[in-house]
């Protein structure tokens, strides 16, 4: 397998208005008497890229296979995981990819607590906008926002015009943490979420952080799971 460049991210502004306004993480406790974490986390790249599969197959296990049909505006879905015995209940954003829809989309980066970017690997456009997604990121989101960026559709190998070489370079050049997906095959799609909540939580809990910024930590997940030969790594988030 081949090695995977992680790099830890995170975006910096001098706007220090938009940082205050954000909204923190809310935090309950359940009838177990568990705390729970909610997190905001936001489906961005342009339309076809996978998003609504990529959701589908980590809220219901399965894949939407037959014609595509865009998501208009936004879509939202919640699902709760565990990790490391805290629960974390992530709020999911499905956004729309068509420029028309561009300006609602804006709209919701501010509470955004992370943000996952797909290009689709068939497709050398896609790839191409993923500088006008990052610019919009660096214009319209938090300062701490976590970002990933996510090359999806790895499974048609033989369509595929977007090397993985390719997709490192460009994530070495912005500094964002990459990695490959196959909502299709379920390729690493849990485990991206995963990543970004384990993340999440040491972001908002520094007893967690073991003197690492929840970037690198999201760095190193992804590395130790291109490192095994397994296909998730759900033993270490549980």
């Amino acid at each position: 397998m081949e090695t995977q460049l992680s790099v830890d991210f995170i975006y910096k502004r001098t706007n220090s208005d938009k940082d205050m306004n954000r909204p923190p993480p809310t935090t309950n406790n359940n009838q177990n008497n568990t705390q729970q974490s909610t997190f905001k986390v936001m489906l961005l790249g342009d339309s076809g890229v996978g998003k609504t599969c990529l959701l589908v197959r980590f809220k219901d296990d399965t894949f939407l296979s037959g014609s595509f049909i865009a998501t208009v505006g936004i879509d939202f879905r919640n699902k709760t995981i565990l990790i490391n015995d805290k629960q974390v209940k992530l709020q999911i954003y499905d956004t729309a990819g068509q420029e028309r829809f561009r300006s609602v989309t804006h709209s919701y980066y501010r509470d955004a607590n992370a943000l996952l970017l797909l290009y689709d690997v068939t497709s050398i456009t896609s790839f191409n906008n993923v500088r006008v997604w990052l610019s919009d990121i660096h214009e319209y989101a938090h300062s701490d926002v976590i970002v990933m960026l996510i090359a999806n559709k790895v499974d048609k190998t033989t369509e595929r015009v977007v090397t993985r070489e390719m997709g490192e370079k460009l994530a070495s050049e912005y500094d964002v943490t990459h990695m490959e997906t196959s909502a299709k095959t379920g390729l690493n799609v849990e485990f991206c979420f995963k990543a970004i909540a384990q993340a999440l939580l040491q972001q908002f809990d520094s007893t967690l952080s073991n003197g690492e910024s929840p970037s690198k930590t999201l760095s190193n997940l992804v590395h130790l799971n291109d490192q095994s030969h397994k296909p998730t790594l759900c033993c270490s988030f549980s």
